[in-house]
């Protein structure tokens, strides 16, 4: 039975991420609670694009190898995204607890963290397909937000690697 259950679960996991908002879709807001360097921090949406476009960034889970690579490379990456003009948002369905000391430990304080509710998770498509279970958690999704609220690229993979990278370069494309 352990090993059945095992085996669903891996492939469950080998289930393409997927999201379903398209570029030029609204962006839905966001308020909610996170993390930056281990101090609580508001999260609305809304306000954080007054101030230029938003790298927002979902992912499974603080602390598992994939989420803690890419929360390092965002973070090495940071001074490239405010150079272009952009914040970087991490999000994730861990509690607060949880990102207060993820925000520290990977995200190195270069950008906050905050909790993704069941209701953001659906609200983005962006939710893990897990067999036969209801979702709690976020696939790995970036999407990046210009300004006026709309998304303008989106990259869904469970592969951490190319996250940074595309993000990057659709911020930068914003300039041109």
């Amino acid at each position: 039975m352990r090993r059945l259950l095992f085996s669903l679960v891996l492939a469950s996991l080998a289930v393409p991420a997927s999201a379903s908002l398209p570029v030029g879709a609204k962006a839905p807001d966001i308020k909610t609670m996170g993390a930056l360097g281990g101090k609580n921090f508001r999260l609305h949406l809304a306000e954080q694009l007054r101030q230029g476009p938003v790298v927002l960034y979902f992912y499974p889970k603080a602390f598992t190898k994939g989420c803690t690579l890419e929360a390092k490379a965002f973070a090495d990456a940071a001074p490239d995204f405010r150079k272009a003009g952009a914040r970087v948002i991490g999000m994730s369905a861990d509690d607060l607890p949880t990102l207060r000391k993820f925000s520290v430990e990977h995200c190195r304080s270069a950008f906050p963290v905050a909790v993704a509710s069941r209701a953001t998770i659906k609200a983005y498509d962006v939710s893990m397909p897990l067999a036969g279970a209801v979702a709690t958690m976020s696939n790995r999704t970036s999407y990046v937000i210009a300004r006026d609220g709309r998304i303008a690229m989106v990259h869904s993979d469970l592969d951490w690697k190319d996250h940074v990278a595309k993000t990057l370069t659709a911020v930068r494309a914003m300039n041109k």
